[in-house]
């Protein structure tokens, strides 16, 4: 039982870097994928997904493919928009390819997109 609240702690005290990095592991080792909410589920068998499909989709993720020239106005940007500390900021910049806000709604993503455009980054909406 001391081992299991010592591990809840550790996962409180993660950084959204920490955080982000864990959720990769989690889904492409385990399969496993954080749910809407924010809990942890398994991912289920493939069904099917056409009824699906035609969906519009209402939650997108601003991931930065590149800093660009002015890497500096992009870590700034980055920094106003997550409240990431200067280092970890840098790390997601540099680090490329990341997702800096996920489960946002189209006028976030948009927003977003735009803010990082504007300081010269490259962003793709996923």
């Amino acid at each position: 039982m001391a081992d299991l609240k010592k591990l809840a702690e550790e996962i409180v005290n993660l950084t959204l870097l920490e955080a982000q990095e864990l959720k990769t592991i989690l889904k492409d080792e385990y399969g496993i994928e954080p749910a809407a909410g924010g809990a942890v589920m398994m991912a289920g068998p493939a069904g099917d997904a056409g009824g699906e499909a035609a969906e519009e989709q209402t939650e997108f993720d601003v991931i930065l493919k590149a800093a660009g020239a002015s890497k500096i106005n992009v870590i700034k940007e980055v920094r106003a928009i997550t409240g990431l500390g200067l280092k970890e900021a840098k790390d997601l910049v540099e680090a490329g390819g990341k997702a800096v806000k996920e489960g946002v709604s189209k006028a976030e993503a948009d927003e977003i997109k735009g803010k990082l455009e504007a300081a010269g980054a490259e962003v793709e909406l996923k």
